[in-house]
């Protein structure tokens, strides 16, 4: 792929470019952006397929809303983890009905070396540990240990204060540490 002068450009001024018509920046934006919604939406929902409806939703909605952005209101990536984990948490509250002990898990389809196995094992058994989570409590826990947000990030993206994401993140941990804790010998961890 040929460089493009645009890939240099924010994010802010790749979506007003592409208010104004440059749909050569929406390309470069929907390169850069799309995984990051699809990597939320994966981490909330557990479904591959479901996370690439999520990222594309959330992707139209930020062409949509590209003509009236306005400039240093919020950065483009916070508005976008925004969207993808509100319409995650939507899907997932559709969900409720189905159980989430009937949506199946995804299978590995790389077979490999016994230390591979292992770390499948352990990713299978906190992604079902953090679907245990209460939403709020998973989507702070995911988008600060596994998407890597700063608190204030994570308090924009959820509407919420930082010393409520703090309190999110502590019990959503704490949860999880228990969830676990029973499991350590099975995941390779050894009794220490």
């Amino acid at each position: 792929m040929a460089f493009d002068a645009r890939d240099d450009l924010s994010d802010e001024d790749l979506l007003t470019l592409y208010g104004q018509g440059d749909v050569a920046a929406a390309r470069v934006l929907t390169l850069r952006l799309t995984p990051l919604a699809y990597r939320v939406a994966l981490r909330m929902l557990n479904d591959a397929a479901e996370a690439e409806d999520v990222a594309q939703e959330a992707m139209l909605r930020l062409w949509r809303q590209a003509p009236d952005w306005q400039r240093g209101t919020a950065q483009v990536s916070t508005w976008l983890y925004r969207v993808a984990t509100n319409l995650a948490t939507d899907r997932l509250r559709r969900r409720r009905s189905v159980g989430l002990d009937e949506i199946p898990e995804p299978a590995d389809d790389d077979p490999g070396a016994v230390g591979r196995m292992i770390e499948h094992d352990r990713q299978q058994a906190l992604q079902h540990a953090l679907m245990q989570l209460p939403e709020r409590q998973r989507t702070a826990v995911v988008l600060r240990h596994i998407e890597g947000l700063a608190n204030p990030e994570i308090a924009e993206v959820m509407g919420v204060g930082v010393e409520a994401v703090e309190s999110l993140i502590a019990r959503g941990k704490r949860a999880l540490k228990s969830a676990l804790s029973g499991r350590r010998e099975e995941l390779g961890y050894g009794d220490g």
